[in-house]
């Protein structure tokens, strides 16, 4: 069975129909409150230039993984 959820809320108006596929391969700014101009600045800084690329990003991930051991109460 194929996983699916809405995500309507965290994308901006003109993505909310698009295919997970186009999503991802959308420049950041695709995604709800991040503009063109930090679409830039993330490019500039860490080479991302699409929602793929952010999700994918070393960084950004330790950063999450962090964030969740600090939820379940890791050290």
């Amino acid at each position: 069975m194929p996983i699916s959820a809405n995500l309507d809320t965290q994308l901006d108006k003109s993505w909310e129909n698009k295919s997970l596929s186009e999503v991802l391969g959308a420049p950041v700014s695709a995604l709800a409150g991040v503009t063109d101009e930090d679409g830039k600045l993330l490019n500039q800084a860490f080479n991302i230039k699409t929602v793929s690329d952010l999700g994918k990003n070393k960084y950004f991930r330790a950063a999450y993984a962090l964030t969740m051991l600090s939820d379940t109460g890791g050290k």
